[in-house]
């Protein structure tokens, strides 16, 4: 990584220069005194816009695609109300966009991406610097004079503006109304985004060099015997698994009721976790299994794509098991935003083994990584799209308490007080008198300016104005 150092003599040129102030001062303008909303989406893809020309001058197709879902994250930022939601496509906005502008391609790289984002930052101090000394080049005095003419003129236009408006109330309602208060705040937080452009700028046109093993000495994979017995007995004892979520699947009600002892709704609350974590774990085993998986026949590699295969096709079957018990689960307990997080997660995984299958095919997973990070990205960009809250709303208030235990009494009221303004619309179209209790808890903030403006609070304060409800 010492070329990553040295890179920093690469200057910004005048383009980046002007995108870099430009941005800071939006962010500065936006991000202080405001809740989040369209003004964070408008500095984000600002800072993205800084980096997609020059990786479509490298036409890096794949980084690029990376680039614009982590666009679609920020655009939900500024149409979901939900801080939950908010916050996932912030972060999963910041992992893909550090992604694509450091161009990880191996799963060590991408792992650390954010952290070389973030000295990219760093390095991007010294490549401002110079970019401002050639941009000045020889009319640097010309440059000092005219920025200290203007500094004089800010001054002089500021003290003697002051003056008039205090004096005459006509005209200091022509002036517009900057709050002093926030002005430090909108000065550290202008610079420090407006540092962090700088470093998406350099890291698009001065990338990193991650060091690459392809010169290297072939690893040596494990010898045969030694790797099929452990995932064979594993591929065994993950279908037999599957062929019991078979015959419950079959045999419904009463099979799991004669065998388990259990009603099928308790049934389906069991076990959801532990098979997220299977999941979870099978994947770490495909990756360490089919790094040191033995290849250096045909005979071995048809083995141990066999070997995998299976472990994968099973391990599908136990995402599509557990999926249906949290389908079940919901059935009969409601949908909570935990619940329908881990399912979209869950999903995800399950999309993700179907790449490592794709990969096993001929050996190649080398774009496996990066497509990794976009399954990712899609499934938080997914769970946004459908409007969670929305969805619980309508999917809990039509829960049958019959179809659960005796616990379940029927709607928790408190729970969806408790939601966000994106559930307010849903809760507009319920039947009294559960309307009027939900509408009656859920908070919805008043109509904030231009950088704070979020579709969802427009939405939930146009429904309660459409229905004549007093907003909090």
């Amino acid at each position: 990584m010492a070329d990553f150092w040295r890179d920093r003599a690469v200057p910004l040129g005048r383009g980046h220069l002007v995108a870099v102030a430009s941005v800071g001062v939006l962010a500065g303008a936006a991000l202080v005194g405001n809740r989040i909303g369209l003004g964070m989406t408008l500095v984000g893809l600002g800072a993205l816009a800084t980096a997609a020309p020059a990786l479509l001058r490298r036409r890096a197709v794949a980084d690029l695609l990376t680039l614009a879902l982590s666009g679609a994250l920020l655009v939900m930022v500024s149409v979901r109300a939900a801080d939950w939601v908010v916050a996932l496509c912030l972060l999963a906005a910041a992992g893909a966009a550090a992604a694509a502008l450091t161009g990880a391609r191996r799963p060590s790289a991408v792992l650390l991406a954010p952290l070389v984002a973030g000295l990219g930052t760093l390095r991007a101090v010294t490549a401002v610097r110079r970019g401002l000394g050639v941009l000045a080049g020889s009319r640097r005095e010309s440059l000092v004079v005219v920025l200290r003419s203007v500094l004089i003129t800010v001054l002089l236009v500021g003290a003697f503006g002051a003056l008039f408006a205090s004096a005459d109330a006509v005209f200091a309602s022509l002036i517009p109304r900057v709050d002093i208060g926030l002005l430090p705040g909108r000065l550290v937080v202008g610079l420090l985004v407006a540092v962090l452009v700088a470093g998406a700028a350099h890291l698009s046109i001065a990338p990193v060099r991650w060091p690459s093993t392809s010169g290297g000495p072939q690893r040596r994979g494990a010898r045969p015997g030694e790797w099929l017995l452990p995932i064979v007995a594993l591929d065994v004892v993950v279908l037999a698994f599957v062929l019991v979520q078979v015959g419950a699947l079959i045999g419904g009600h009463d099979f799991v009721l004669r065998t388990a002892g259990m009603t099928y709704a308790g049934y389906a609350r069991e076990g959801f976790g532990q098979l997220v974590a299977v999941t979870v774990l099978s994947l770490a085993v495909v990756a360490l299994a089919a790094r040191w998986a033995p290849r250096a026949t045909s005979s071995h590699r048809r083995w141990s794509s066999l070997a995998l295969g299976l472990l994968c096709v099973g391990t599908l079957g136990v995402v599509a098991s557990a999926v249906r018990r949290m389908v079940l689960y919901v059935d009969a307990f409601g949908l909570t935003r935990l619940r329908i997080t881990v399912l979209t997660a869950e999903i995800a995984l399950g999309v993700v083994f179907l790449l490592v299958l794709v990969a096993g095919v001929r050996w190649r997973a080398a774009w496996l990584p990066r497509a990794v990070v976009q399954v990712a990205a899609v499934a938080v960009l997914s769970l946004a799209a459908i409007n969670p809250d929305a969805l619980i709303v309508q999917r809990n208030a039509h829960l049958d308490p019959g179809a659960a235990d005796t616990r379940v009494t029927g709607v928790d009221v408190s729970y969806l007080q408790g939601l966000s303004a994106d559930a307010v619309p849903a809760a507009a179209g319920l039947d009294e008198p559960l309307r009027s209790q939900v509408l009656a808890g859920l908070e919805v903030p008043a109509p904030d300016g231009w950088a704070g403006w979020n579709l969802g609070r427009a939405r939930a304060v146009s429904t309660l104005d459409g229905q004549g409800e007093a907003t909090p």
